[in-house]
This record gives structure tokens, sequence and C-alpha cells, in this order.
């Protein structure tokens, strides 16, 4: 069956808390059962009891999966072994997340993809986006499964799309002349990129926070508040971030009040566990989350998924709406993204906070490098705003990151553009480069 219509999607809005338990509870087991035909989880599971489910001593049984235990197998294992279906069951694959180590395409059934339409047009809604909303799409199109996804999505609920795709399809240049010429309301993508184009804008001289572009509608990267509070500034518009991952759909979004991921918990179980010892954590306190998809499990089986994101579970949260049904989770880091120079570890979701953070840098890339003698340097290239003392910043840049995070950089600036141009062919801005050895 196709969705072509909101009555055709498979799942409706729960109306409380309890229908949404009595759906896990039935969930849980037909994800368990449906997982045992794979030959990577028959084992895996045979000690499980599926009338105990509910016990979390035992669902705590079956083991956590993650990436890199898929990406160890062999390319032809991973479809035979681990996946259900190969053939003409499958609607499409959907390349995992992630920039680095050997992706995975995992394959989705067209029952899949009606359950995942689910998530991502209640997007729209918990956001408050109204048809009528036109959309710059700057999602990457095709394997990578957010842009076309929210596209459909967006048909169904009466939001115009332009089907731009990210600067490796347009170039941003082109965007920018089709966001004046065809003044959507709307613009979607990463935060990244985002940010990629009003610098972009700026070194051209465009005015994007005075156009047409009221909200922004992003995914697949943490926004912090430094980032988020640059693009509203540069782009004059309300952002407001969504959560998701292949591995499951798109499965979460925040509400009018931006408080939060409101998680889609009648469409995925979710746990938030203690870092090391793998045990539940109280509201309020950071954990990794770990996901099993109650629907969206006929190609692939995907239980008890480690996701590589730390967040803080709230059980309610801030909302009026209807949305209000579901918990929220804030996002608090990746378990990865660090590079170490000198000893020191650092973050980079919080050195970007840092540098964002500073009104006159419009863009920035931070390289680990090795000088002659073996020895570590970290080399910032950055761009400035027009208006910026190049000594005055020189001089801060150096002082303020040995004073946050203890190691003195090389400051390269750069013309208005040139990170614009060098980041152009990448699905996500690499402001973060590794280059010793």
């Amino acid at each position: 069956m196709t969705v072509n219509t909101l009555d055709d999607l498979p799942l409706k809005m729960p109306r409380d808390r309890k229908e949404i338990d009595e759906l896990q509870r039935r969930q849980k087991r037909a994800a368990v059962e449906k997982a045992r035909t794979s030959a990577y989880w028959r084992d895996r599971l045979s000690g499980i009891n599926l009338d105990k489910l509910d016990d979390p001593e035992e669902w705590r049984k079956i083991p956590l999966l993650d990436k890199e235990t898929l990406r160890q197998m062999p390319t032809e294992d991973f479809y035979t072994e681990f996946c259900h279906h190969r053939g003409p069951e499958v609607c499409e694959y959907w390349r995992s997340g992630g920039s680095t180590g050997r992706p995975l395409f995992y394959p989705k059934t067209y029952d899949d993809i009606r359950y995942n339409m689910v998530g991502f047009t209640r997007t729209y809604e918990c956001a408050g986006t109204a048809p009528g909303y036109v959309a710059h799409n700057s999602f990457p199109l095709g394997i990578h499964p957010a842009g076309h996804m929210w596209a459909r999505a967006g048909r169904l609920m009466g939001i115009g799309q332009v089907w731009s795709g990210a600067g490796n399809s347009a170039p941003s240049a082109l965007q920018l002349q089709l966001i004046d010429a065809l003044k959507p309301t709307m613009w979607m993508g990463m935060s990244s990129y985002g940010l990629h184009l009003a610098n972009l804008a700026q070194s051209e001289g465009i005015d994007l926070a005075n156009g047409s572009v009221d909200r922004i509608m992003c995914t697949a990267e943490p926004v912090s508040r430094a980032k988020r509070d640059k693009l509203e500034r540069e782009w004059g518009a309300t952002v407001y971030d969504c959560f998701g991952m292949t591995e499951c759909s798109m499965m979460g979004a925040e509400s009018d009040k931006r408080d939060g991921f409101h998680i889609w918990t009648d469409l995925a179980y979710i746990e938030v566990l203690d870092e090391e010892t793998h045990k539940p954590v109280g509201e309020g306190e950071a954990g990794l989350l770990v996901v099993t998809p109650l629907f969206s499990h006929n190609g692939a089986p995907f239980l008890r998924w480690n996701s590589g994101d730390v967040v803080i579970y709230k059980s309610e949260g801030e909302t009026g709406s209807d949305f209000a049904v579901f918990p929220v989770i804030e996002h608090a880091r990746r378990t990865a993204g660090f590079f170490k120079v000198r000893g020191v570890n650092m973050n980079h979701q919080e050195f970007e906070d840092f540098m964002f953070e500073i009104a006159a840098v419009n863009d920035f890339k931070a390289e680990a490098l090795e000088s002659g003698d073996g020895n570590d340097i970290l080399k910032l290239s950055v761009e400035l705003r027009r208006d910026a003392d190049e000594a005055a910043m020189r001089n801060r840049l150096m002082a303020d990151t040995k004073r946050v995070f203890e190691v003195t950089p090389e400051v390269e600036f750069l013309a208005l553009g040139t990170l614009a141009t060098e980041f152009e062919k990448s699905v996500k801005a690499p402001r973060f480069v590794d280059k010793r050895g």
C-alpha cells in the first residue's frame, strides 16, 4: 500500500501514554520475534523469554548493537546473516549516518517506509509548520534519506518544496539565487550547511536576515545554543531541530517551546543508559541513547541500537500541544568527535561553540598538524566579518583558546568566501581535520 494522503499513514497520534505503553508491550515482542529470524540474532536471543520482555532485567539480556559491530562484517554477511531482505521486498536502501568508517546501506521494505513516513510528517506538525509553507530543501538527495523523505512528507502535509539538494548537487551560489528568486518561507538542511550558505551570502553582500525565510528545520548534527543563535541571527529565522537515525527513522522534533526533542515513543522504544555500566540512569541525568524500532524492523533488525548519542531524558515537555503525549530528550553530546592535541582532548562541538560565540568570526576550520620536530600544532583558519580588526582578533583567538582549551593555536585569516568554496562539495562542512601521520 502506498502513502498518497495523511489518511494512508499506518499510525495515528496516540491519545495518551497508556496507549503508548500498550503498543510498546505488543511491538517489543514483535521486534524480537522478527529479529530471531536473522542469523545474526538467532543464538543471541535464544535465552530471551518473550513473555517477560516488560521485565527490565529480561529486556537488558538482549545485547547492545553498535555500528562498529556491523562494519566488521563482510558486506555479503551483513546482507545474508544480519538483514532480513535483499530482493523485491525492498523499497529503498538508506545510507548509514556519520562521515567516518565504511558506510552501510540498510534495506527498507515498503512497510518500513510507510511507518518511516509517519515520523517525517510529525516533525512538521510538532514544530508548528502549517500547510502553505514553501521549503527550500538543502538536504542531500539520493541515498541519504532525510531530503527525499521530508520532501515527500511535505507533499502530504501541503508544504511546498524546492528540491535543491546539498551543495554537491546544486552549487551554493545557485541556491542563494533560488532563495532570492523563489522566495521560500522555510529553509531545511544540515545546520553546518545553513551556516555555510549564510557565510557565502555575507561574502556576496546578500542580506538573508531580511529575506523571505522565517523558519529553519535541521537535523543530523547537534545544534548548540551558539550555533542556533548564529543561524537565527544570519537568517532572521527561528530554528527548529529534529532528531532521527537511519537505523530507525525520523523519530523526534522540537515543539513550539523548543525545550528538546519530543520522541515518538510509539515508533521507537528508547532507553537512556549509563555509558559504562549500561544500566538505566535517572531522569535528568545524561546517558547513552539506545533505540529499538517498533515497526520499521522488516528490512534490518535493529534491537537495542547504541546510537552514540548522549542525551538527557525528561518525561514531560513544556508544550501544550498534542505532542505533550511524548517525552523529551535533550542532546548532550556525541560519544565521538574529538582530537587530542598536545595531550589535550578537544571536543569538536565544544570548540565550534567557542568559535561561533565570537561575533566577529564568520567561519573557521581547525586542523591538527605535525611540525617538523614531531610536535602537535593546532591551526585555525578563520574568516572574519568585514569590519573586524585582524590584529586584535589574532590576539584574542590565541589567548582565549589557550585559556579554555590549554593549547595556543596558529591563526591564519582567510578572505571571505574561501571556506565556502572549500566546503562546497561536502555533505557536512569539514571544519575539523586531523592531518597528522
